[in-house]
């Protein structure tokens, strides 16, 4: 599989790092018990089909990336920035 950086271009999807879904950015509230914490670091879905993920290009410009892609078709759909690159640059 190979993904599209938005700053590097075409890449192997060995460089990055998946997080899971972009589901993981919503963290639970200050306060919240542990069934919310529990749920927001174990439990997970699986769906066939579009789904929305969170990547780290760990191997390139250290960007945060949002991939929408086909779980069934592997089809990449579309890479966005999430976040701009850490301090340092790429590696």
């Amino acid at each position: 599989m190979r993904l599209t950086c938005p700053l590097c271009g075409p890449r192997d999807r060995r460089e990055f790092y998946y997080y899971g879904s972009d589901d993981y950015l919503n963290r639970p509230a200050e306060g919240d018990g542990p069934q919310a914490w529990d749920a927001y670091l174990h439990l997970r879905d699986n769906p066939a089909g579009i789904t929305h993920d969170l990547w780290y290009h760990d191997m390139g410009c250290s960007s945060w990336l949002r991939v929408t892609r086909n779980t069934v078709t592997h089809e990449i759909h579309a890479v966005d920035a999430v976040a701009a690159p850490a301090k340092g640059g790429a590696k």
